[in-house]
């Protein structure tokens, strides 16, 4: 009998798979499965029986990876179970960036005891006035199972799309969209996209990569948007790039002591993957891939061990 620990709420849906060989238990200490979100694992003690550990999302960054591959712990993420989330909250994100649509909510809060606030409404709408999102140009910055998602929707919209990624060449890239411009030099998207978002995993080369010689080099008044991870932007060169109107909007989904105070940043509680469906698909994918590595030795998605 495997006994299974959840460090934070999981999807019934994923535990419901669960066999009569496994058994939920509050004590992570004889956990041989832990199941996980965003937990901090680095602190944790590893328990003596632990065999796997399943992240229901794609980012590790929150579990000691080597430590558990050097006593033989399986770590498995879940990667594109929520893109489909990121990816409807990054077109959202364009459109808050694009209209103040957040600026408008809040001037109808705080006229919310005016008896003409319809009338009044027509005179202040126009502070409020923005452009639209088709037409412009997207720079997608990493064309994974998110990446490749947004090139998608953004051309649906009518925008043209720059995609870079460069664990890819431009056949595979084609084979996302026949129409989005494929790059290998960063600096060609920065100067071309009116919009850049950005998709890729927080390693030691792409920490800060968003720093004060990236944000340079893109257009004036840009917006960029980060729905990855949040060590990925420098963020005193962000907050001199918005107060400068370099960057006309900061979108991002990792709220900390800095962003929040930044001028024009629109700053999310890390909403990306907070749905009802993407928390589902982690789950179930979590579970599947835990049952088929104890019952097979199957490694799939295992992000520690060969």
């Amino acid at each position: 009998m495997y006994k299974v620990h959840c460090l934070n709420n999981i999807s019934s849906k994923g535990l419901d798979l669960l066999t009569e060989e496994y058994e939920l238990t509050d004590d992570v200490n004889e956990a041989d499965v832990i199941l996980v979100r965003s937990a901090n694992m680095h602190d944790m003690e590893i328990p003596q029986n632990l065999k796997a550990v399943a992240r229901a999302g794609a980012g590790v960054n929150n579990i000691p990876l080597d430590a558990l591959a050097e006593v033989g712990v399986a770590v498995f993420n879940t990667p594109g179970a929520n893109a489909n989330a990121v990816k409807e909250l990054v077109l959202a994100g364009m459109l808050l960036a694009s209209r103040d649509i957040v600026g408008g909510i809040q001037w109808v809060a705080d006229n919310a005891d005016d008896e003409n606030v319809g009338k009044s409404a027509e005179k202040a709408k126009k502070a409020f006035a923005g452009g639209e999102i088709a037409g412009k140009t997207l720079g997608v910055i990493g064309l994974g199972a998110i990446g490749k998602l947004v090139v998608g929707a953004a051309e649906a919209l009518g925008m043209d799309v720059i995609g870079y990624d460069p664990f890819m060449d431009a056949e595979r890239a084609a084979q996302i969209s026949s129409d989005m411009r494929f790059v290998d030099v960063l600096d060609e998207l920065y100067a071309d996209a009116d919009y850049i978002t950005i998709h890729v995993p927080a390693t030691g080369e792409t920490r800060g990569m968003i720093d004060k010689a990236a944000l340079n080099a893109m257009k004036d008044g840009v917006v960029f948007l980060n729905f990855s991870r949040d060590v990925l932007v420098d963020d005193a060169a962000m907050s001199n790039a918005l107060e400068s109107g370099k960057v006309a909007r900061y979108v991002t989904d990792f709220a900390n002591p800095a962003v929040v105070k930044m001028e024009r940043a629109i700053v999310l509680p890390h909403l990306g993957a907070s749905t009802a469906e993407a928390e589902d698909n982690c789950a179930i994918m979590a579970v599947q891939e835990v049952m088929d590595y104890l019952a097979e030795g199957k490694k799939v998605h295992c992000v520690n061990m060969k």
